[in-house]
């Protein structure tokens, strides 16, 4: 099952799709694969480029974890005006039922002005629990 959010902070749109991965969890070890594909477009009439990335991880069962660092995927790309950067990572719970959130923090090109946009929360959500 997949989901879509959506979100535009300060020109930048971010739109998130998450689906859960059979394959790689053990569900009765407890262990939940998620794989999340971020869409970020800039809707700006300058240049921004992507520093960094924050994350704040909610496993149902668990603690929260922060995850914080440069770029995302190892990269920090650059993105003119209504260009669009596509990009697919992952996230393990112990729970049936978690979610994410949180932030990227941008420089404008043109002044060099830092800025932060907002990723839309997003569920990570095991299929058989929502029936």
């Amino acid at each position: 099952m997949t989901f879509m959010n959506t979100l535009t902070t300060s020109g930048v749109q971010i739109s998130v799709k998450t689906n859960f991965r059979q394959d790689l969890s053990e569900v009765l070890e407890s262990r939940y694969f998620f794989n999340y594909r971020v869409e970020i477009q800039n809707t700006n009439t300058y240049s921004v480029q992507l520093q960094s990335r924050d994350w704040y991880i909610f496993d149902s069962l668990n603690e929260a974890r922060f995850v914080s660092g440069p770029g995302v995927v190892g990269e920090q790309p650059t993105l003119k005006p209504g260009e669009t950067f596509v990009y697919s990572s992952g996230c393990d719970l112990q729970a049936e039922i978690g979610m994410m959130k949180g932030f990227y923090t941008f420089i404008n090109l043109t002044d060099g002005e830092l800025f932060e946009v907002i990723v839309p929360t997003f569920k990570l959500e095991y299929p058989p629990k929502l029936n």
